[in-house]
């Protein structure tokens, strides 16, 4: 069956062009159209479709406002397009925290839409899958009010390395991650599939709610306790070794597995530079990015952590990595804190 898309959006170019350009996947049935949300809501009604693409600017109500009372009485996947996604950082986190499966940035001229069709297409029938009910857990995350003491049982834990890849799903899955560490964690590389625009903002909000010290990655930083690097979008990062001291590289490069930063160019350098020293944890996304470089950091003596079907948004990545026998653990998104924590008090 192929799957049925509404298109909520106050553009009628915009409109037309989705449903002309989606309609030429054959795993894809544009069932209909809404200028606002309050046409919208009927349409879900009465159309009953498996993904909704909603725009933010919009008559009558926005479209966050839309996408809050949707996922509090019918949570359903929605991929948000707008221009706001790309001048308002803010605006597009605000959507992935509301439930948002993914976000997209409206090209500045209507006319252009239908130059991200296929990506939209793809998006579709990954967010398709989406565990609806993890949608609607409604998880709310508050600033940490006080720092976590440090203990000298983790002082033997600075040459280690912890590496996270993430896609869909992924921004609230690092956010209950990343809050329940303690500030004297080793250093934390993630690769979080994001666009360029997103990054720095995504990081800033997560520094805002850790004990953590987390920022976006800039070229030759050094990785240290108590730091969380974030991979910047559109680009690669892979960690270095200079003696005993740990850095990033920043750079440019080819798409991996559709993706630039991509977990997997992270998960390789890891296995190469820290090998055992390290940590490899995949959590919910669609596709099998980092499966490949999660089974490499096995190999090469590091410790693996899958996140469950249960818990995940998107069981794409995880699945992918368990299959190839890369995870030596498969753990639920509010266990894998502890998981980490412990792993480094025994050694």
């Amino acid at each position: 069956m192929p799957i049925k898309v509404l298109i909520i959006d106050d553009s009628a170019m915009v409109r037309k062009i989705f449903t002309t350009e989606l309609a030429k996947d054959p795993e894809i049935d544009v069932v209909g159209s809404a200028p606002d949300p309050f046409i919208g809501r009927d349409k879900i009604v009465e159309l009953k479709p498996d993904v909704i693409v909603l725009d933010i600017e919009m008559p009558r109500m926005d479209g966050l406002t839309f996408l809050e009372k949707l996922m509090k009485h019918h949570p359903m996947p929605v991929i948000i397009v707008s221009s706001l996604a790309k001048s308002g950082c803010e605006v597009a986190l605000r959507a992935l925290e509301l439930g948002a499966a993914e976000v997209m940035a409206k090209p500045g001229a209507s006319y252009s839409v239908g130059d991200m069709s296929v990506q939209l297409a793809e998006k579709i029938k990954a967010v398709s899958k989406i565990n609806t009910r993890r949608l609607s857990s409604g998880v709310s995350f508050q600033p940490v009010s006080t720092p976590v003491q440090k203990t000298a049982a983790m002082l033997r834990t600075t040459n280690k390395i912890i590496a996270i890849g993430a896609s869909t799903g992924g921004t609230e899955a690092l956010k209950e991650v990343l809050t329940a560490l303690p500030g004297d964690m080793p250093p934390i590389l993630i690769v979080q599939h994001m666009p360029q625009y997103f990054t720095k903002s995504f990081a800033d909000r997560l520094n805002q709610l850790c004990v953590l010290e987390v920022k976006e990655a800039e070229d030759g930083e050094h990785a240290v306790p108590g730091k969380v690097l974030l991979a910047p979008g559109n680009k690669h990062m892979e960690l270095k070794r200079s003696g005993a001291i740990y850095y990033v590289e920043i750079k440019d490069g080819p798409l991996v597995h559709h993706q630039r930063p991509a977990v997997e160019i992270l998960f390789n350098s890891v296995a190469k530079y820290a090998g055992s020293n390290a940590i490899g944890v995949i959590l919910t996304g669609m596709g099998k990015d980092g499966a490949q470089g999660l089974l490499e950091m096995r190999n090469a003596g590091a410790y693996t952590i899958a996140q469950d079907e249960e818990s995940c948004i998107v069981f794409g990545m995880p699945k992918e990595a368990i299959a190839l026998g890369g995870a030596m653990k498969v753990e639920s998104l509010k266990k894998i804190p502890d998981a980490l924590v412990n792993l480094l008090k025994n050694g």
